[in-house]
């Protein structure tokens, strides 16, 4: 490895001991970038990676609400502004029981990388909260919200940072956002939040997009293999949006998806989640609260399985769209003696470095990694921040022709990045290698920021 990358790695190690999940993505991003630096000495020169690995700006904030009986909560929301030399900061907002600062400067780093990969002009940033809105009323979630974008509007923007939703936070909750930003600044900016409901600004596509995305690219893979869907077996994990989308287009290009799952365990469909009845039924298992994966098995007469992940199954092509490290070296080691050759990572890194560096030896797998794969949402909240800046609405049929097309040039940049520096076809390096050229570039002509 390259002395500089090296000794950066080390520093970011000591200094951020107490915070695995950032550890995690920068230790997996920083190895692919030794023959980056090897060619490009003004980066270590200019500090390029000390700071890239620290954000630019962290913030920490107390939101206190009261639930329906009157009794008042704390909770704790972040914003990480994480690098915006190449546009504002953009990236989710995410309500969830583990969020803390680690697993915000994790995302915020991969949001930067991931939003580079676009072209598009959006620097990196997350946020979120510990709440957990499950098992809450309506009104419980629009106290929170207003209480959590009360605080928040003081630091985004229409040309400063732009939330929108991920993990715990959908159209209901950007819409309490939305409606609080209005109140308190009494201004209508669309621009500030995407997400929104296509009543007030919002794109068509967009909560499908990370699934349908994710498919795209998977789609190139597969081309690159000389063949596509037609007649595969998928695994995916969760159950929410982007497992949705995802399953909604394999299903339309010929794939059969036959394991969806959640907390208490997965279901395996051998007939595939491929009809519309089942695929809507996802919508309703999401929305019902009860975070169940067994009310798909009840509905449809399909095996449960309790307590474990789908991993075991034998499928063609794995496609993990729940939460980080759900696929442990256990997990793997299952994977890979099942033969499954497309290991396709959607959600925001799904694998522990110890799998993904075992699955990525493995001579007869190709790995694709989450900050190219899972792209296709943040794209189109892009593409929603174009529509309101210019006051038009694309059709789904314009939305979603722009959205293949930027997914198939993240695969291309990645492919052309990972060959130019020796890696042959890794996707994972190419990812990173070409997510941070674009952010290097910028910082670098921008000066000492």
């Amino acid at each position: 490895m390259n002395q500089y990358v090296a000794r950066v790695l080390e520093e970011t190690r000591a200094k951020n001991a107490n915070e695995p999940e950032f550890l995690q993505t920068v230790e997996e991003v920083l190895t692919s970038l030794a023959p980056v630096f090897d060619q490009h000495p003004e980066y270590e020169k200019a500090a390029l990676l000390e700071r890239m690995v620290e954000p630019e700006r962290t913030i920490e904030f107390r939101v206190t609400w009261t639930d329906d009986a009157g009794a008042v909560h704390v909770n704790r929301g972040y914003r990480v502004q994480y690098n915006g030399a190449i546009g504002p900061y953009k990236g989710g907002l995410r309500f969830h029981p583990s969020v803390n600062l680690s697993v915000m400067k994790f995302l915020g780093f991969e949001q930067t990388l991931k939003n580079s990969l676009t072209t598009l002009p959006m620097g990196g940033a997350k946020g979120g909260s510990d709440f957990d809105p499950r098992h809450k009323s309506d009104a419980e979630i629009m106290r929170f919200c207003q209480a959590f974008m009360t605080e928040l509007q003081r630091h985004v923007g229409p040309d400063v940072d732009v939330p929108a939703g991920d993990m715990g936070v959908g159209a209901r909750e950007i819409g309490y956002l939305f409606g609080q930003w209005r109140r308190v600044r009494g201004a209508y900016q669309n621009g500030v939040i995407t997400g929104k409901g296509l009543s007030f600004g919002g794109s068509v596509v967009r909560p499908e997009a990370t699934g349908f995305g994710a498919v795209y690219y998977t789609a190139e893979v597969l081309a690159h293999e000389g063949t596509d869907f037609k007649g595969k077996t998928v695994a995916l994990s969760g159950f929410g949006n982007v497992a949705w989308g995802a399953a909604m287009k394999i299903a339309e290009l010929g794939g059969k998806v036959v394991t969806l799952s959640g907390p208490d365990g997965y279901i395996y469909d051998a007939d595939g989640v491929v009809t519309e009845e089942k695929i809507k039924y996802m919508l309703e298992m999401r929305s019902s609260g009860r975070d169940s994966v067994k009310d798909y098995a009840d509905k449809f007469g399909c095996e449960f399985v309790a307590g474990k992940k789908p991993w075991e199954r034998k499928v063609d092509i794995v496609m993990p769209c729940a939460t980080q490290n759900d696929v442990n070296m256990d997990e793997a080691k299952k994977i890979v003696a099942n033969g499954v050759k497309y290991y396709i990572e959607v959600a925001n890194m799904p694998t522990t470095n110890e799998a993904l560096m075992f699955l990525l030896e493995q001579k007869n797998m190709i790995v694709a990694p989450s900050k190219a794969v899972n792209a296709g949402g943040v794209a189109v909240s892009g593409l929603e921040q174009s529509q309101n800046s210019e006051r038009i609405s694309w059709t789904a049929e314009e939305v979603d022709a722009k959205l293949h097309q930027i997914m198939k040039n993240i695969y291309d940049s990645s492919v052309a990045a990972a060959e130019e520096f020796g890696f042959g076809y890794n996707l994972v390096a190419g990812a990173n290698i070409a997510g941070f050229k674009k952010v290097a570039d910028a910082m670098t002509a921008q000066g000492l920021i």
